[in-house]
């Protein structure tokens, strides 16, 4: 059997950062085997990985040997902490406590418009598999046509992009999530900000047209602590 190719600086820092991905989402921790397998490896490689995150404080190992994200992990990410989410998050947690539906505030990122938080409503009634980190085409569904329409202009957008810019708001139906309907609203950003959305998701139809001022008011809300243009509807 030939010896395992050394991988090189870049390929040893994108399975560092998968490394990371897969601890934080992985709430019981994870096994030096089982990072291997994910990652395809051998055991060696993945333990390596493992105990360069471990000195840096990016991972810790409990008694049972299992891998968790580690303080510093969560300490760095505080730090870089956007201003959007302590602004926008307290707006969302209002708008769920008042539709009782899921809130959600997506940015845009390499062609897709990305949750960065989702509040569900309280209660046991039934829930949406879209959380953090969950990514969906920006011309398609109500958060993605928002976060359009929170930027300039541009040649060739769709019809309801410039609506939505105009409206301050926009309803789909099952465009992204099966039986469900999406109420969003561009949030505009402070000059050099990067644009935003709130997007409602919910089964219930008839929740839309009640949905529609709370959802423009927040979104108006947040553009202004942050400094940006308001969300006017009309």
């Amino acid at each position: 059997m030939s010896a395992e190719r050394k991988p090189d600086g870049s390929q040893t820092l994108e399975r560092g950062l998968r490394v990371l991905r897969m601890l934080a989402e992985s709430p019981g921790g994870l096994g030096a085997s089982e990072v291997a397998a994910r990652l395809d490896v051998h055991r060696s490689v993945a333990y390596r990985l493992l105990m360069a995150l471990t000195r840096q404080n990016f991972v810790s190992r409990d008694e049972e040997g299992r891998y968790r994200v580690g303080l510093d992990f969560f300490t760095l990410a505080e730090r870089v902490r956007p201003r959007l989410l302590d602004v926008a998050t307290p707006v969302l947690r209002e708008l769920t406590a008042e539709l009782n539906a899921t809130a959600c505030l997506v940015v845009p990122e390499n062609g897709s418009a990305v949750a960065v938080a989702v509040i569900e409503p309280p209660g046991s009634g039934p829930r949406f598999s879209y959380g953090i980190g969950n990514r969906d085409p920006l011309e398609r569904g109500a958060a993605g046509i928002a976060l359009l329409a929170a930027g300039s202009p541009r040649d060739g957008e769709q019809e309801r992009v410039a609506t939505t810019r105009r409206d301050g708001h926009v309803v789909t139906h099952e465009e992204v999530v099966p039986g469900s309907t999406g109420i969003a609203a561009p949030i505009h950003p402070a000059p050099g900000g990067s644009p935003a959305a709130i997007n409602i998701i919910t089964h219930r139809r008839d929740l839309a047209d009640r949905a529609i001022p709370v959802v423009v008011s927040a979104a108006r809300r947040i553009s202004e602590a942050l400094g940006g243009e308001p969300t006017t509807a009309g």
